[in-house]
């Protein structure tokens, strides 16, 4: 399994865009729960901040190895919610990942996920910022 917690910044004049991204993604939760499944997702929570006016999300999922990505989907959903990521992130930000460090699951939910060793997914940690940029920006 691949936990992952990642930081993307908002661009400036976005704000009320992601309201209606969010608002998509909440409105079609039936479709969202489909396309879960092809990716292997076994939770994936969004989370919103505003630190010194800076506006971010913050995604935080536990997925599967082999899950197929959101650009191979036929799910509309998935195209609205790619359309919003590229209109709506900053880019030039990248993506700020943290790194686990320590995995907390009870054995009955592991087990339920089909992940026999949430303490494998732990990584070394390493004292600096993480950040990945989309390929023609490095």
């Amino acid at each position: 399994m691949r936990v992952e917690l990642s930081r993307f910044r908002i661009k400036k004049d976005k704000s009320d865009r992601v309201d209606e991204w969010m608002k998509m993604l909440n409105d079609n939760m039936e479709e969202v729960i489909q396309t879960l499944d092809r990716e292997q997702m076994k939770i994936e929570v969004i989370f919103r901040e505003v630190i010194n006016d800076e506006e971010y999300l913050y995604w935080f999922s536990v997925q599967g190895e082999t899950g197929e990505s959101i650009e191979t989907s036929e799910f509309k959903v998935d195209q609205e919610h790619g359309k919003f990521h590229d209109e709506c992130i900053d880019h030039s930000y990248g993506m700020r990942d943290a790194q686990p460090q320590v995995v907390m699951a009870p054995r009955e939910i592991a087990k339920a996920m089909g992940w026999d060793r949430p303490e494998t997914s732990i990584v070394e940690y390493q004292r600096r910022e993480l950040i990945l940029r989309p390929k023609e920006e490095k």
